[in-house]
C-alpha cells in the first residue's frame, strides 16, 4: 500500500515538473487593424497567427463582427478542419474562406461591401495547447472612393520626379540633336561658298588666260 502512494506521488510530481517545463506560450494574431474599402467591392480580411504549438486538426478560427453604430456582437465564419459559412443573417453567401493554416494564415473575403459593414471585424485563433491570446481586430470602413495615403502620394510623387526626369532627357537630346543638325547646314553652306569662290576664281583665271591669247 506504501508502494503504491509512493509510486502514485512520484507520478504526480512527475507531471507537475513537466507541466513546469513546458513553455508557456499564446497564440499571436497580426492584422492589418485600420482598413478602407469602396463600397460594392470584395475586400479580404487578412489575418495571420503565430503558434509556439504545431498547427494541427484541433485547430480553430472564429470571426466575428461588431457594429460600428452598436448592437450585438454577429456571426461571421468559423474553421475547424473545414470552413463553415453562416448560414443566415447578414453574411450569408458573401464570406468565403482565403486561408491556409499550414501557412499560418486565416484570412477570409467579404463580398460586395455595404455602408452597414462598417464596424470592428475580429479574429480569434485557438491552437491547443495554445489557447490564449489577444484576438485581432479589423476596424472597416466603407466609403464611396479610397482616400490617397500617405503612401499613395509618395508614389504619384516618385512617378511625377520620374516623368520630369524623362522629360528632361528627351528635351536634351533634342536640343543637341537639332545643334548637329544646324551645325551640319551651316558646315554644308561655308562648303557650297568656298566650291562657289574657287569656281569664279577659275572662272577669272581663264578670261585673263584669253584675254592675253587676244593680246
Amino acid at each position: 500500500m506504501y508502494g503504491k502512494s509512493t509510486w502514485r506521488a512520484g507520478l504526480l510530481l512527475l507531471g507537475v515538473q513537466l507541466t513546469a517545463l513546458w513553455p508557456i506560450a499564446a497564440v499571436e494574431i497580426y492584422t492589418s487593424q485600420v482598413l478602407e474599402a469602396v463600397n460594392g467591392t470584395d475586400v479580404r480580411l487578412k489575418c495571420t497567427f503565430s503558434s509556439f504549438a504545431p498547427v494541427g486538426d484541433a485547430l480553430t478560427v472564429t470571426w466575428n463582427f461588431r457594429p460600428r453604430d452598436g448592437g450585438p456582437e454577429q456571426f461571421v465564419f468559423y474553421y475547424h478542419v473545414n470552413p463553415f459559412k453562416p448560414m443566415s443573417g447578414r453574411f450569408k453567401d458573401r464570406v468565403v474562406w482565403d486561408g491556409n493554416p499550414e501557412r499560418y494564415d486565416v484570412s477570409i473575403i467579404l463580398w460586395k461591401l455595404q455602408f452597414d459593414d462598417n464596424g470592428t471585424y475580429t479574429c480569434q485563433v485557438k491552437n491547443p495547447p495554445d489557447v490564449d491570446g489577444l484576438i485581432g481586430e479589423i476596424r472597416l470602413s466603407v466609403v464611396h472612393t479610397v482616400r490617397f495615403s500617405e503612401i499613395y502620394f509618395l508614389a504619384l510623387a516618385i512617378g511625377s520626379a520620374c516623368a520630369l526626369m524623362v522629360i528632361i532627357v528627351i528635351v536634351v537630346v533634342l536640343v543637341q540633336h537639332f545643334r548637329k543638325k544646324r551645325w551640319a547646314e551651316r558646315a554644308h553652306k561655308v562648303v557650297e561658298i568656298k566650291l562657289k569662290e574657287e569656281e569664279r576664281l577659275n572662272q577669272d583665271k581663264k578670261v585673263s588666260v584669253y584675254l592675253e591669247d587676244a593680246d
